[in-house]
């Protein structure tokens, strides 16, 4: 049985787009399933918009999120003489003519057949001219007038397409480069790719490249044309509806397993569980399972996956993630002198180690930023509880998060308050918001001067604006 061998293709025009992560991800799984390869070719042949430093982000992000391709990836626009090498071999065996229609031609062409309800394709005007090569004639592929080409897809089924509904397309332009088509399909069979995973876009491209495959005496290859990913509008995703390359979500704090979690769910919904590793994925994938309807990316599914992912990490491993973002905010984590305590009481305040980043901001830093709706809700222009609550902390010689848990207790039987109307006011003093663990905890990760700092500064900043 012939080797899987699958292939990532992407053109270096910008960086890694999500929906290109999704795709290097299937080819990957598939490869891996079956024993086989995952190769990476760089479809640089557009010089005006490719860049080495989009190919560099390319292949750094693939290699970062554990989509590392099995062999060396290769460059298209090294590969120019075996390209027109190949068009030679089509035009020698009489299945390529010499095209020298004009582009004002061809466009009266185009719109006289759309105004007679046809579709534009080319009318083979030269097929048979057998013309000589000669500076801006373009070589077009001899595509059979009849019959019939059937895809044969993984996602789809069988795909049907009329030969007579496909026109002769150009394979080397007028300036001798080869287009896409013809370098695709070349490049497929000189890496051995057995199984072509791609998007439903490419599917219109595929019997074109059949017709080519057929004319050089390439063996057939298996198809899958995976769903689009998509925003909540239902339209590709694009940057109106998120971030969307890979790059942006791991600068959010966004773990690289969590990302491919819930890039395996666009388009794949089969598997035991929600929350999975690349190993689970491997072990699970089928192609044939993969749905035809587009894929809508949700935000929020990779929030709440994030969070699952992130609750797994030992507490070393979440430690290792969240320093560099901790770093960002100019924080060494490791000058709290309570940091496990800390970071296991904080670990869930965010779905992302950026959001983890922001909430402990306070632990190591002044708060410069009081919650203004928190303020007013729970503490108004009077700082008598701020001050009892600053007497009773200052006068305590037991600084444990039980005993300071019992003396908030105490303070508010004494005084007959609910929970929020005591604990708020002092929660906001030491954190700008209400958001912290619960408050003995929240206390005892501070010195007690520094609590009795915090309420001090609270207390003067209430005073100075009543």
């Amino acid at each position: 049985m012939k080797k899987v061998i699958t292939r990532f293709a992407p053109s270096p025009t910008g960086t890694l787009h999500i929906g290109g992560v999704r795709t290097a991800l299937f080819n990957y799984v598939y490869a891996k399933k079956h024993n086989g390869l995952f190769l990476v070719r760089i479809e640089d042949t557009d010089r005006a918009r490719s860049t080495k430093e989009f190919e560099k982000n390319i292949l750094d992000s693939l290699h970062s999120i554990g989509l590392s391709p099995d062999q060396s990836p290769i460059n298209q626009s090294e590969r120019n003489d075996i390209y027109t090498s190949a068009a030679q071999k089509i035009l020698d065996s009489n299945q390529a003519y010499y095209c020298e229609c004009s582009v004002e031609r061809l466009e009266k062409m185009r719109s006289d057949q759309q105004a007679n309800g046809q579709k534009p394709q080319y009318d083979g005007r030269c097929r048979e001219l057998k013309l000589e090569k000669l500076e801006k004639r373009v070589l077009r592929l001899k595509t059979p007038l009849e019959g019939e080409v059937i895809l044969k897809d993984f996602v789809r089924g069988d795909i049907v397409f009329n030969n007579s509904e496909l026109d002769d397309l150009i394979i080397l332009r007028g300036d001798g480069t080869p287009t896409y088509h013809l370098c695709n399909v070349v490049d497929d069979y000189e890496q051995g790719v057995t199984t072509v995973i791609r998007g439903e876009d490419h599917t219109s491209n595929t019997p074109r490249q059949i017709h080519i495959q057929k004319a050089l005496g390439y063996p057939e290859l298996e198809y899958a044309h995976l769903p689009l990913v998509l925003g909540e509008d239902k339209k590709r995703l694009s940057k109106r509806h998120a971030a969307t390359s890979l790059e942006e979500y791991q600068e959010l704090g966004y773990l690289d397993s969590a990302i491919l979690n819930t890039l395996a769910r666009l388009g794949w919904s089969k598997g035991e569980s929600e929350v999975f590793y690349l190993e689970d994925l491997i072990r699970d994938f089928e192609i044939s399972e993969v749905q035809k309807a587009g894929a809508i990316f949700d935000i929020t599914k990779l929030d709440f996956l994030n969070s699952q992912h992130m609750a797994n990490l030992s507490l070393e491993d979440f430690k290792s993630f969240l320093k560099p973002f901790m770093v960002k905010l100019a924080i060494d984590i490791d000058t709290h002198p309570k940091i496990d305590l800390l970071i296991e009481s904080m670990r869930s305040s965010g779905t992302t180690f950026s959001s983890v980043a922001s909430n402990l901001q306070c632990f190591f830093l002044d708060v410069e930023n009081y919650n203004e709706n928190a303020i007013n809700k729970f503490i108004g222009d009077s700082s008598e509880v701020l001050t009892d609550l600053r007497s009773k902390i200052s006068d305590t010689s037991n600084w444990t998060e039980e005993s300071l848990d019992s003396l908030l207790l105490e303070y508010r039987e004494e005084k007959n308050l609910k929970i929020p109307q005591v604990n708020q006011p002092l929660r906001i003093a030491l954190t700008g918001s209400t958001n912290s663990p619960s408050l003995g905890l929240t206390m005892f990760l501070f010195d007690q001067s520094e609590v009795v700092k915090r309420i001090n500064d609270l207390i003067d900043r209430i005073h100075k604006e009543s």
